[in-house]
């Protein structure tokens, strides 16, 4: 989680636009769009909500792992939790 009030405003505003273009796909699915516009809005989505996904897990990153680990056991874990954000962010 963002924890600067700039980057908490920046993630909000990410959202609020993601949500927006759910709900524009939600009403060109209800309309009947043609299926490759409403392939351009679930990629636009994607592609917003990778950024969204980046923004976050560099905060992340910069935050927790900033600091120097203070023992191995924590370097470890660090380590540990890193790699599952990352494989989890691959997927």
């Amino acid at each position: 989680m963002p924890h600067s009030a700039h980057e908490k405003k920046r993630v909000l505003t990410r959202v609020r636009r993601i949500k927006g273009q759910a709900d524009a796909l939600e009403r060109a699915l209800e309309a009947g769009v043609d299926c490759g516009t409403v392939l351009q809005q679930i990629a636009a989505i994607r592609g917003a909500v990778n950024g969204l996904m980046s923004e976050v897990l560099e905060a992340h990153v910069r935050e927790e792992f900033g600091q120097a680990a203070r023992s191995d056991a924590q370097r470890e874990a660090r380590v540990v939790e890193l790699t599952s954000l990352v494989r989890s962010y691959l997927k």
